[in-house]
């Protein structure tokens, strides 16, 4: 099931940006120091009651030297083309401007849900002032307080019960899904085109020719595939060409509904930060991963041109280092026949479950090559381990005390069941839980 979209939408100066770090609360925040994720902060997941979902800060999104009304319809129209539902936020202190009346307007043709928010409404004795809003035309205005963080809960219910209600691209579960993310331009649709041995896509020169994300099935040697194409990442006006952020939000729905994520990187171009910040989005979503450098026709090699490419991915992408690496060229189709079987075996491991008996073996045998860290006197103590889940593999060590766990010794236990497994093309979690 793929996260519904919410998107908050206003002129400058309402709130966005807080009302977004309210509802998105720690989750902003960097806990985990990976090396080399870099984190984009317009977009990120959420939780409300029973709802995951995804939120969208529009006000993140740099359009760059337009007039202030433009950017305003320009950054509306993002979260109007990427949302199921929006957020209009206005400011309760000010009451309704011209510039909100111009939000509204372009909602209006939206054609999907909008909830009204006022925000600034910090004490009971304010809620008179949300009376002018309902001029906007949206129905119930949600007083609410960035700043107090009150009203968010009515708020989020009022969203929440537009959220769809199933996923309208279900495949059976013997489907591997796997979508092609990356810059533009860099050969994604002709990928899929050589990989499904037709002009399914079109292909072009200009960057974002492809406008929407397009599902490919595919059979080969009797395994079925889907293959979901995010090329359309800038297109539609002048804003999809001068915002990179939006070529984020396109390829963050795809990572979601797939198994495999195969991370396109152009050959001639090399890599650039864009690169890095879309891999770390489908690392995080926990997918497995194949990074595929094409246009490597292009390239003029000697014997050690492929080796020095790995290690300057190896070096960019530290947090992908268990991601295969797989060189080929979608133009001339040379080496596009190794990228199923690695996508197979990727997937494979994204779904592969350990025996607890010798899940535990392997710890141990870890832990008496190096013996657990002590804090202020302190040792950590690993009583046992145990694989919780799936897609990615998860697993649970139960300690005397999680603080103890530090990240360097996981990371030990990590390597050590990797080298025990494989996990090859698949990140795998593990958690420190207090043995009750």
């Amino acid at each position: 099931m793929v996260k519904p979209v919410i998107a908050i939408v206003g002129r400058p100066n309402v709130g966005k940006s807080t009302i977004f770090n309210r509802i998105v609360g720690e989750r902003i925040s960097i806990v985990e120091d990976i090396p080399g994720v870099t984190r984009d902060r317009i977009y990120s997941s959420a939780e409300w009651l029973s709802h995951d979902f995804n939120i969208i800060d529009t006000g993140g999104i740099d359009i760059g030297d337009e007039p202030f009304l433009e950017q305003i319809r320009q950054q509306a129209e993002i979260a109007i083309r990427e949302a199921d539902v929006i957020i209009f936020l206005t400011n309760g202190r000010e009451g309704v401007t011209s510039a909100d009346e111009e939000v509204a307007k372009i909602l209006y043709r939206a054609k999907k849900p909008v909830v009204l928010a006022v925000n600034k409404i910090d004490n009971p004795e304010m809620r008179d002032l949300i009376y002018d809003f309902y001029a906007l035309g949206f129905g119930e205005p949600y007083p609410i307080s960035g700043s107090h963080g009150l009203g968010l809960g009515d708020l989020l219910d009022a969203a929440a019960q537009h959220f769809p209600s199933k996923d309208e691209n279900d495949y059976d579960d013997d489907v591997i899904k796997f979508s092609l993310i990356g810059r533009p331009n860099v050969g994604k649709s002709s990928l899929v085109n050589a990989m499904l041995g037709e002009e399914r896509v079109i292909v072009s020169d200009i960057a974002g020719t492809t406008r929407d994300a397009i599902d490919s099935m595919v059979t080969v040697n009797g395994e079925r595939y889907v293959i979901i194409d995010t090329a359309g990442m800038r297109k539609r006006g002048k804003v999809y060409e001068t915002t990179e952020k939006y070529s984020v939000l396109r390829a963050l729905r795809a990572i979601e509904r797939s198994d495999v994520v195969l991370v396109v990187i152009n050959a001639e171009e090399g890599i650039i930060e864009q690169d890095k910040k879309i891999a770390g989005y489908a690392h995080e979503a926990g997918r497995a991963i194949v990074v595929v450098v094409n246009k490597w026709d292009a390239v003029e090699k000697d014997e050690k041109t492929m080796k020095e490419f790995e290690e300057k991915i190896r070096a960019h992408f530290l947090f992908l280092d268990y991601a295969p690496i797989v060189f080929l060229s979608a133009k001339t189709k040379k080496r596009i026949h190794t990228l199923i079987p690695m996508i197979n075996k990727a997937s494979e491991n994204h779904s592969m479950r350990v025996e607890t008996s010798v899940l535990n073996d392997i710890v141990m045998d870890a832990v008496a090559m190096n013996p657990t860290p002590t804090d202020n006197g302190k040792r950590l103590k690993i009583y046992y381990t145990t694989q919780v889940s799936v897609k990615p593999p998860t697993f649970v060590v139960f300690v005397n005390d999680p603080e103890l766990m530090h990240f360097s010794y996981q990371r030990f236990i990590e390597n050590r069941i990797r080298e025990a497994f494989g996990f090859e093309g698949t990140p795998i979690k593990i958690f420190a839980r207090e043995r009750k």
